[in-house]
This record gives C-alpha cells, structure tokens and sequence, in this order.
C-alpha cells in the first residue's frame, strides 16, 4: 500500500482550486477525490491517433508525423 500524496493533495486543494487552509482540511477525503476526478478524469488519456487529429487541426508549423 502506498502512503497517501499529501503533497498532491494539497498543492490540489491549495494551488488550482484556490481553497483557504480551512477550507481544505474541512473537504472529506471523499469530496477532495471527486474534486481531483473532476479535473482530471480517469482513463482520459490521449491516444496517439487523437494526438495526430488534434496537431492536424491545430498546426504550430511543424509537419505531422504518423
């Protein structure tokens, strides 16, 4: 079992979602999770097709590689 990342949590709590001190150690853990989640979902993750399909859409003057 891996310890909790406290750090995370709180540079979470405190960096992006701008939360007092009080009001972080006042969210239950259950309520910082679903915070965390909302932000960055699970299983969200960039294929490299989708990559390609977005870089195609939004050239920054580079040539796409396959």
């Amino acid at each position: 079992m891996q310890p909790f990342p406290w750090d995370d949590a709180i540079g979470f709590g405190i960096g992006v979602l701008k939360l007092s001190s009080a009001e972080f150690w006042s969210l239950t853990p259950r309520e910082l999770a679903l915070a965390m989640q909302a932000v960055n979902p699970r299983g969200a993750v960039l294929t490299r097709a989708d990559l390609t399909q977005l870089m195609t859409r939004h050239p920054d003057g580079r040539p796409v590689q396959s």
